[in-house]
C-alpha cells in the first residue's frame, strides 16, 4: 500500500522554461539552446546542485567559454526567477493528497541559490512532511546516497513509497532500492498520475 508520495521538483511540480530564459537576454533560440545544451549537461552544473559550486562559479567558468555571450549568462543566471513556472492544478492535487493522508516528500537536486528563489511561492511547499535538496547533503541524483540518506532522515518504508520524477535514471536508481516510481513524461502525466492516487484513496 502507497502511503507516501516522494517528488521530484523540475517537470513534475514545476515547469522550467531554461533555454526561453536564456532567449530573453537577447540571444537568438538556436544559441540560446545550444549552450543551455551545453551548461545543463556539463559537470559544473552537477557541482550547482551539489553545492560545491556557486552561482558566481558559472558565471566565471561559462561567461569564459562563451565570451561573446557572458554577459547574457550572467544576466541568465542572475536572474533565477525567470526560468520557473508553476503548475497549479498540480499543487491542487498535492494538497488534495495530503488531506488524504498521503506523506509528502521532496527528492530533487537543486542548488541552493535556484532552490531557495523558487521556492517563495511554491504553494506546493505548505504540504510537505519532508525534502532532502542535493545542496543540502552534497549529494545528487541518481546517485543512490541520496535516496538512501531521504529514506533514513524519516523513516520511510519503501515498499510504502512512489517516487515521480522525469528522468529515467532517477527513476532507475529508486526502483532499484525497492520504490515504486514513475517516470514523468509530461505535465498532463503528472496529472493523470496524482488522479490516480487520489482515486484510490476517495
Amino acid at each position: 500500500m502507497i502511503k507516501n508520495v516522494i517528488f521530484d521538483i523540475g517537470n513534475v511540480l514545476m515547469e522550467y522554461r531554461w533555454a526561453e530564459a536564456l532567449e530573453d537576454t537577447g540571444i537568438s533560440k538556436e544559441i540560446a539552446n545550444d549552450i543551455w545544451s551545453e551548461m545543463f549537461d556539463d559537470e559544473l552544473w552537477v557541482m550547482h546542485d551539489a553545492g560545491t559550486a556557486s552561482v558566481y562559479d558559472l558565471i566565471e567558468q561559462f561567461g569564459a567559454r562563451f565570451p561573446k555571450y557572458a554577459d547574457n549568462i550572467k544576466e541568465f543566471l542572475i536572474h533565477g526567477e525567470r526560468m520557473n513556472l508553476p503548475r497549479p492544478e498540480v499543487w491542487e492535487k498535492v494538497h488534495t493528497l495530503k488531506q488524504l493522508g498521503y506523506g509528502i516528500y521532496l527528492l530533487s537536486n537543486y542548488s541552493e541559490y535556484l532552490f531557495k528563489i523558487h521556492m517563495k511561492e511554491a504553494l506546493f511547499m505548505n504540504d510537505i512532511d519532508g525534502k532532502l535538496v542535493s545542496y543540502e547533503v552534497n549529494q545528487v541524483k541518481p546517485d543512490r546516497d541520496i535516496y538512501e540518506t531521504l529514506i533514513e532522515m524519516y523513516s520511510l518504508d519503501p515498499k510504502e513509497c512512489i517516487f515521480l520524477d522525469d528522468r529515467k535514471e532517477n527513476t532507475d536508481t529508486a526502483k532499484a532500492l525497492g520504490i515504486d516510481s514513475i517516470t514523468i513524461e509530461s505535465r498532463e502525466h503528472i496529472n493523470s498520475v496524482l488522479e490516480d492516487l487520489i482515486k484510490e484513496r476517495s
